[in-house]
Order: C-alpha cells, then sequence, then structure tokens
C-alpha cells in the first residue's frame, strides 16, 4: 500500500497526460497558448470557436504535438453552449478539463456606448461561461471524485480587478463578473469540481494588438516584471489548477499580470 505521506514525484504532481480538455476561443490567443501547453503536457484536447477554418487550422498546427481535435461553436447563446456540450459528449465519455476562454472586447468613448454592443459583450462573457458550464457539468462530473475532482478554468481579466486606461466599460464589468461567478460556481460544483479563474494582463493576443501596438512598450516599461505575458506563462498557470499540484485550489481568481494589478 502506497504510503500517503511520501512526496508525490513532480512528474506526476503537475501531470495532464491523458485528460480531455475543452478550450474555448482556443484557436488564438490566450485560448490557444493554453490548448498548446495542455496538447504537449499529453492531454486529449479539444479547441473550439466560431470560425471553422480557424478551428481547422489550429488542429492541423497543435496535432504536430500532440492529439488534438477540433468543432466550431457560437456560445453567445445557451442553445449554442448545449449544442458544443453534445457534440463533444458524443465523442467523449467525459471531460477533465474545461477552459472557458471564448471571449469579445469593446471599447468606444461612453456615449457611443449602446445597449446592442454591451449585450454582445455580455451574453458571450458572462453567460456564456455559465451555460457552457452548466451544459458540460455531467461530463465534467463523470469520472470526478472529492479526490480528484474535474476542474473548470475561466478566463477573466486583470480589467476586472482593477480600473483599466482605455473606456472599455461592457469589457471590465464583463469580466469582473466572471470573476464573482467563479466564486458561485466553485461553491456549488464542489467537492467533484473545481471553479477558478485566471485574470491574464497583456499578452501577445489579437484582442490586445491595437494595444500593444500603441502602448505595448510603455505597458511593459511600466510592468513591475518589465514585460508582456509570454505564451508558456499562460499556459503555465493553466497546466497548475490541471493538475494534481492544484486539486485543493477552488474559487481563486489568479491575476497573471507580472504584477501591474496587484502592487499598483
Amino acid at each position: 500500500m502506497a504510503d500517503p505521506s511520501a512526496p508525490t514525484p513532480t512528474a506526476d504532481l503537475f501531470s495532464v497526460a491523458g485528460k480531455t480538455v475543452v478550450v474555448t476561443g482556443g484557436t488564438r490567443g490566450i485560448g490557444r497558448m493554453i490548448a498548446g501547453g495542455f496538447v504537449a503536457g499529453g492531454a486529449t484536447v479539444v479547441v473550439t470557436s466560431r470560425k471553422a477554418d480557424a478551428v481547422d487550422a489550429t488542429v492541423a498546427e497543435l496535432s504536430a504535438y500532440g492529439t488534438v481535435s477540433g468543432l466550431p461553436s457560437d456560445l453567445s447563446t445557451e442553445d449554442g453552449a448545449r449544442a458544443l456540450a453534445e457534440a463533444v459528449g458524443a465523442d467523449h465519455p467525459q471531460v477533465d478539463v474545461l477552459v472557458n476562454n471564448a471571449g469579445a472586447t469593446w471599447g468606444v468613448p461612453l456615449a457611443d456606448h449602446d445597449a446592442a454592443s454591451w449585450n454582445r459583450v455580455l451574453d458571450l462573457n458572462v453567460q456564456g461561461v455559465f451555460h457552457t458550464t452548466k451544459f458540460f457539468r455531467p461530463l465534467l462530473e463523470a469520472g470526478a471524485s472529492a479526490d480528484q475532482p474535474s476542474r473548470v478554468i475561466n478566463i477573466g481579466s486583470i480589467d476586472g480587478i482593477h480600473v483599466p486606461a482605455l473606456e472599455t466599460y461592457s469589457y471590465s464589468s464583463s469580466k469582473a463578473a466572471v470573476h464573482q461567478l467563479t466564486r458561485h460556481l466553485a461553491k456549488h460544483l464542489a467537492p467533484l469540481v473545481t471553479v477558478n479563474a485566471v485574470a491574464p494582463g497583456p499578452f501577445e493576443s489579437k484582442m490586445m494588438a491595437a494595444t500593444l501596438d500603441a502602448f505595448g512598450e510603455q505597458i511593459a516599461a511600466t510592468a513591475p516584471l518589465k514585460r508582456i505575458g509570454r505564451p508558456d506563462d499562460m499556459a503555465g498557470v493553466a497546466l497548475f489548477l490541471a493538475s494534481r499540484a492544484g486539486a485543493y485550489v477552488t474559487g481563486t481568481i489568479i491575476p497573471v499580470d507580472g504584477g501591474i494589478a496587484t502592487t499598483a
């Protein structure tokens, strides 16, 4: 019988090998970084996004490193979230990790914000996370136990922690909502599923491209760690939360921002 007090080998402590992982918005930016980390770690990964050609291209790229498949989806509606869960469930009897990354941003002066643009951001960033988690719950619980829970990793933002410089009112509000939704879901999905959020700072992505083009050097210079985030920074925190090392962590918001929001 194994000694329960014996230290877990590091390779096992941080392993995600053999896990089934779904990454929404997994074809670009932060989602692509996370999906790549899981593929390289030996997980079976399903990526999804709205554009089928982007899904196909990402699957082709990542297949060189491991096992990955893809599905197009629109998670801005309840029906879209249900359809994705059903499609994944048709091929996989259980899901060990759900990464809710699909999202949108919008920024214009206060007077120009309208209901349509506000709803477009909130529908995907908040309702999308909620409904996707709701419909994936049976798959997440299928192979889970209190000792080995499945994981939900929501992608929030430091803009939900501090006040951003840009007039992205709906985006920052949506990410603050994701952080609170994370805590609320964590309470009710325990002990079979942990729910945590990662709050990224500046990373190279399509969503951040314009900001980094204009202010990238200034952002890096004012960040305590003096740089922009790298793909392995984002992959690393996701792998931690999904592995045995993160099994006793739930309801947390983890900023990955080089200290920008946490030391201001």
